[in-house]
């Protein structure tokens, strides 16, 4: 089946520099032998050449073998003879032209080698600037033909970076480039939360002495006190329709779970325990939230309506289980998990109740699931310095994420933006 369209990106051009370096290991059960021609054109461009950035983008999956075209180098698919390319399954070829202004044309071909046909044919038109946003689109599409599921390339990260006494609430590309700063201050940040529609971040700051939750626009910067109540204020998250946030307040003595409208009004008091409860996270419906609570003893992940009514727990397993986040197809749930002295990033089904340990084990904290279930992004250690790392969603790929500088601690993978 063959598909032609034509896009023009309109998305925010961000720094071609790199703060994160990456490091993979694993692999996917079946990877898919693909070939990646370098684009016709690409010398003209400034940047990092956009066949490069596919490439990359596509060997962080673990899914794919990339197979070195030995030499060869078709643009058009006339140019290609398929007998020429044993055991390659899939041929990314295209070709890139300056346009008047500051403006290039890119147009790939995805080639399936077996059938001899054209997955994919494309068109796109950006500023110079956005090249590497068309690398990530043109991976995302390959991707989504290839296996089936939507890419993340083009989707973005927050994370707070601490250096000394300085917090930085830091926005970046899933691949750790275009670092923006979206917030600096000399006090901790915490606890960063994506709107649904990605336009807004909220997060806890303690620049007026105790914790406080603001909610602020990535377009604008600008933000707005969302609760500031006696006592503390946090762990906000943002209902799946966007319409409300939960949070953790102390206003009436413990930590306990409330809701409020992005606007700070309509505050509604969820859990009513003497305990602590925290952490809360939506379920896809909006009808649930899970959260944890120490309320049997230890820390354990709970469910409540969102409504009203009684809490029920849903771990057993180890010395404590918190930070749950719902996997998007709302099947399963992922969290911190703590025995012998050692945290774990793991995931349970709600059906079945079964749990699986992701990985080998650590500083491994605050989970969250990338918008098309595939991967999990979570803070950990290396060599005494916090870093991000993701981990595949059947555990088989692990990805470290360097920064080239600070602490990197609060991680949170951003939604699926509307093209």
């Amino acid at each position: 089946m063959r598909i032609w369209v034509a896009i023009v990106l309109l998305c925010a051009a961000f720094s071609a520099r790199a703060e994160l370096t990456i490091e993979i290991t694993g692999a996917g059960e079946h990877q898919i032998p693909i070939s990646l021609v370098r684009f016709a054109g690409e010398e003209q461009l400034p940047e990092q050449k956009i066949s490069s950035v596919v490439s990359n983008d596509l060997l962080r999956t673990g899914l794919f073998k990339l197979i070195d075209p030995q030499g060869k180098a078709p643009h058009e698919p006339g140019e290609v003879s398929y007998v020429e390319w044993p055991g390659v399954e899939a041929l990314l070829i295209g070709k890139v032209r300056l346009l008047d202004g500051d403006r290039v044309e890119v147009r790939f071909r995805l080639l399936d080698m077996v059938r001899q046909t054209e997955l994919i044919g494309l068109a796109v038109t950006a500023r110079t600037e956005q090249l590497r946003a068309i690398g990530h689109r043109v991976a995302d599409l390959v991707y989504e033909k290839l296996t089936g599921s939507p890419g993340v390339f083009s989707t973005r990260i927050a994370y707070v970076n601490r250096e000394g006494k300085k917090y930085r609430l830091v926005v970046a590309d899933s691949d750790g480039y275009g670092e923006q700063t979206l917030l600096a201050l000399n006090e901790p940040i915490m606890s960063p939360t994506w709107s649904p529609d990605g336009s807004q971040i909220a997060y806890v700051s303690f620049e007026r002495g105790h914790a406080t939750v603001f909610v602020q626009s990535l377009a604008t910067r600008q933000r707005s006190v969302l609760a500031d109540f006696p006592g503390s204020n946090s762990a906000p998250v943002w209902s799946p329709d966007g319409k409300r946030l939960a949070l953790v307040l102390t206003r009436e003595g413990s930590s306990q779970i409330y809701t409020v409208r992005p606007d700070g009004s309509d505050l509604r008091r969820i859990t009513f325990s003497d305990t602590i409860d925290t952490e809360p996270n939506f379920l896809s419906d909006g009808k649930t939230l899970l959260f944890t609570s120490d309320r049997g003893g230890s820390a354990q992940i709970y469910s409540v309506p969102v409504e009203g009514g009684a809490a029920e727990r849903l771990t057993f397993e180890g010395s404590s289980n918190f930070s749950p986040r719902v996997s998007p197809d709302g099947k399963k749930f992922v969290f911190s998990h703590f025995i012998g002295g050692v945290f774990y990033i793991a995931v349970q089904e709600f059906e079945s109740k079964q749990m699986q340990i992701l990985t080998s084990g650590g500083w491994e904290k605050k989970p969250s699931f990338a918008p098309n279930g595939k991967l999990v992004l979570f803070a950990t250690e290396s060599q005494g310095r916090g870093i991000l790392a993701t981990v595949s969603s059947d555990g088989r790929v692990k990805q470290k994420m360097v920064a080239q500088r600070g602490d990197i601690r609060e991680p949170i993978w951003g939604p699926f933006i509307k093209q």
